[in-house]
């Protein structure tokens, strides 16, 4: 075990300098990127209370299903606290303070915190959600923890990260066109550039996973199938809200964004299919046994998902969330 948490580490120190030499094409500067104040009424200004009536006025024509989605990608937004203590244990990551992917990662924080932000003041003087339900279920997202089947190992992490990224780019950007279509130009707006956000973010994480697989090809292939065969979960797998076990509620989320076709069995196979061809999969050499092995089961992986994937049906049951007003 030792052995290979030194081979991680030696990993990491290699490919922290093609990070850093990447970092601000990765990572906007402070000093320029959107903030959420730039979308939001100004209350220091006379027309604050007529443009939170436009807001209010916009955001009562969403359906129910997009309202729940959105809050339910909110909470997941805002339990960051939790996400960037998940990264700080993994191996190599926090063996300086001042190294390159404790910087990293905290200013990967700093741009996702923004998201957060952005969503929750949205949905607050929206008027359509019931901010304390909410909050409940943000703060036990938080404190019930974060496992995701990666432990410390950078390998799976930033598999993981990748796939991810690229999953909340597919839903933002699919609430940024419901919003649009329900006649809010404002969220459709505000979910653009988070989308935005997220594609640079995952364009970062498959290019670590791209140079790991050059140095440790064999390792990098058996994490990427471990973590296929345990599936890709969302963080907000641990969603819950007052009176409900971990988890619960999670499905009915879920089930709203596949009605509306803003996160579906089909997304997670081409995303699926996007990594594999992003890293090169069938044409990786210098695997041995267990990577080849590794490597079948991946390239087989999408035709298998897409027959069940193709055979699911669209979710009908219909449930009233604690977060939505009325």
């Amino acid at each position: 075990m030792r052995f290979f948490e030194e081979k991680r580490r030696e990993v990491m120190v290699h490919i922290e300098k093609f990070m850093l030499e990447k970092i601000h094409e990765y990572l906007k500067p402070i000093d320029t990127i959107w903030q959420p104040s730039d979308f939001l009424p100004d209350s220091s200004r006379d027309s604050f209370f007529t443009e939170i009536k436009e807001l209010q006025e916009s955001a009562a024509g969403l359906s129910y299903d997009l309202i729940a989605v959105l809050i339910g990608d909110t909470i997941t937004e805002e339990a960051l606290p939790t996400y960037e203590s998940w990264l700080t244990m993994v191996e190599g990551v926090s063996d300086s303070e001042e190294g390159g992917w404790m910087k990293w990662t905290r200013h990967w924080t700093g741009e996702e915190n923004r998201h957060g932000d952005l969503l929750n003041k949205y949905l607050y003087l929206s008027g359509r959600v019931d901010m304390r339900m909410m909050e409940i279920s943000t703060q036990y997202l938080i404190s019930d923890g974060f496992d995701i089947g990666t432990g410390h190992d950078p390998y799976r992490n930033f598999i993981y990260t990748s796939f991810q990224e690229l999953a909340t780019n597919v839903s933002h950007r699919r609430v940024a066109s419901q919003a649009k279509k329900y006649g809010d130009p404002l969220l459709s707006k505000m979910c653009g550039v988070i989308a935005s956000d997220e594609a640079r973010h995952a364009k970062a994480y498959k290019y670590f996973i791209e140079k790991i697989f050059e140095v440790d090809p064999s390792e990098a292939m058996i994490a990427f199938e471990d973590m296929m065969r345990k599936k890709i979960v969302m963080p907000a797998h641990f969603l819950r809200e007052v009176g409900l076990k971990v988890g619960q509620t999670f499905g009915h989320f879920t089930d709203a964004a596949q009605r509306l076709g803003i996160y579906t069995a089909i997304d997670y196979v081409d995303i699926l299919k996007e990594l594999l061809t992003d890293w090169h999969i069938e044409s990786i050499t210098g695997l041995d046994e267990a990577g080849e092995k590794a490597r079948d089961y991946v390239v087989n992986l999408p035709a298998r998902l897409l027959r069940v994937a193709e055979r699911m049906k669209n979710p009908m049951l219909e449930y009233k969330f604690t977060w939505i007003n009325g």
